[in-house]
């Protein structure tokens, strides 16, 4: 019932129970809709700021990962030259060798599968942790070789004293041991040394303790120093200018013992250095553990 002012005539209307019902309905769904699409807007701001900033994180995580790969690289190859003189020292010393296969199994594991729907950035993290997990796995392994060397060393101090281990002489290697061609002729024959080429007069050094077993002329090789270690290892040095030692003198590896020469059958000033054992010559330089 509409009642208006005082001179008014009041009126009176009939509203159907479902027309209420649909506007009441009706506020309803607008407001519902009203707050709906706000709320689906501020979340696709947020969205957006959010997605931005993963991507930033993204992009630095691709760098500090490749950068860890690079160094991971480093390490590996640090690594591999650990195994190369561990190898050697146990050559060196007669001490038995790791198999290999017996190293594969002390190293291997499980490689990790990368599903194709990874991204760049989680491809580099999970290969990073798989040569991570793998250098952790070697390097405990090789740990382990090398408690095993140094316990096999302690007890052979005095053999490693009078084992020839270092370069005699400095200088570039300008001939290596095995078949090769004579300089004067052509003829390849066996060449039972290696040759370290210098200026006249650079020191020759001894390269472990042992006795001066003779110092003399011995033909196309020229002056020559013959040490004998013990143990069946000799050394010789030839085409030497000087001599700094006697026979029968001692000396300990470090010693300068003679003086680069073109004495013999030489083509110009270098030291012809020969390592044998119980009568049998070696490759010298697999008898070579420092840098030169």
């Amino acid at each position: 019932m509409l009642i208006p002012g005082s001179d008014g005539t009041p009126r009176q209307i009939r509203i159907p129970v479902y027309l209420i019902y649909g506007c009441v309905s009706a506020v309803l769904i607008l407001l519902f809709s009203s707050f709906f699409f706000s709320s689906e807007y501020f979340s696709d701001k947020v969205a957006s700021k959010e997605l931005e900033n993963l991507k930033v994180e993204n992009i630095a995580l691709h760098e500090k990962y490749e950068q860890m790969r690079w160094n991971l690289a480093e390490v590996t190859s640090r690594y591999d030259e650990l195994i190369d003189k561990e190898i050697k020292i146990r050559s060196l010393f007669d001490i038995p060798p790791i198999d290999n296969d017996q190293r594969q199994l002390g190293i291997g594991g499980p490689s990790i599968q990368v599903a194709s729907q990874r991204s760049e950035t989680e491809e580099f993290a999970f290969e990073t942790e798989a040569e991570i997990d793998h250098l952790l796995r070697v390097s405990e392994f090789e740990l382990s070789a090398y408690q095993e060397v140094e316990t096999s060393m302690m007890s052979i101090k005095d053999r490693l004293e009078h084992t020839p281990s270092i370069w005699p002489s400095r200088g570039w290697l300008s001939r290596g041991y095995g078949m090769k061609n004579d300089p004067f002729t052509g003829v390849r024959q066996m060449h039972r040394g290696i040759d370290i080429a210098n200026h006249t007069g650079t020191p020759i050094i001894a390269t472990a303790n042992g006795k001066v077993k003779s110092t003399r002329k011995n033909g196309g090789m020229g002056k020559t120093i013959v040490i004998d270690h013990g143990y069946g290892f000799i050394t010789r040095y030839a085409h030497l200018s000087e001599y700094k030692v006697k026979a029968g003198q001692r000396v300990k590896r470090g010693d300068i013992i003679g003086l680069m020469g073109s004495t013999g059958y030489s083509t110009g000033p270098h030291l012809h250095y020969e390592v044998s054992r119980n009568g049998r010559s070696f490759n010298p330089y697999n008898y070579i553990l420092n840098d030169m």
